[in-house]
């Protein structure tokens, strides 16, 4: 078999539509897009959920309850396991993970280190908040976990 030879399976391929090209495709003229009114026009439609100016279903229906997301604290996350490329006895702070290029930038609440993976460092890491299973790594790897 040569690589000129192959095909492609029977009927895994169709055939791409060629609007407005007049005999044998069915979508000449008007390319399938009826004649006039909004939708025949370019950039025409209308917005999704758009109801023909009926009051919409979204807007219909009662919002309830209380969503924190507005108020919620945001921290910029960490997982110990990010903290191997530093030396022994390091002082990691948010400030020395940006100029590694760890982090892009600090969230409003601060940093945050979660437990995730495994420490071989020795490093006392000071940050805004911990987990206990980042802290419980932090010092079995013979480091220490300062809150800010």
């Amino acid at each position: 078999m040569k690589l000129s030879q192959m095909s492609p399976a029977l009927n895994s391929t169709t055939t791409r539509k060629r609007v407005g090209r007049g005999v044998g495709s069915g979508l000449g003229k008007t390319s399938g897009k009826g004649h006039k009114g909004q939708n025949a026009r370019s950039g025409g439609g209308v917005r999704p959920g758009f109801e023909g100016g009926q009051m919409p279903l979204i807007r219909r229906l009662p919002k309830r309850g209380f969503n924190n997301k507005r108020f919620a604290a945001e921290y910029t996350i960490i997982n110990v396991s990010d903290l191997n490329m530093f030396k022994d006895k390091t002082v990691v702070t948010a400030e020395l993970l940006q100029e590694k290029n760890i982090i892009k930038k600090l969230a409003p609440y601060g940093l945050k280190v979660l437990g995730n993976g495994k420490l071989e460092k020795a490093l006392t890491v000071k940050a805004n908040k911990f987990t206990e299973s980042a802290i419980q790594k932090i010092s079995k790897a013979g480091g220490k976990a300062e809150v800010l």
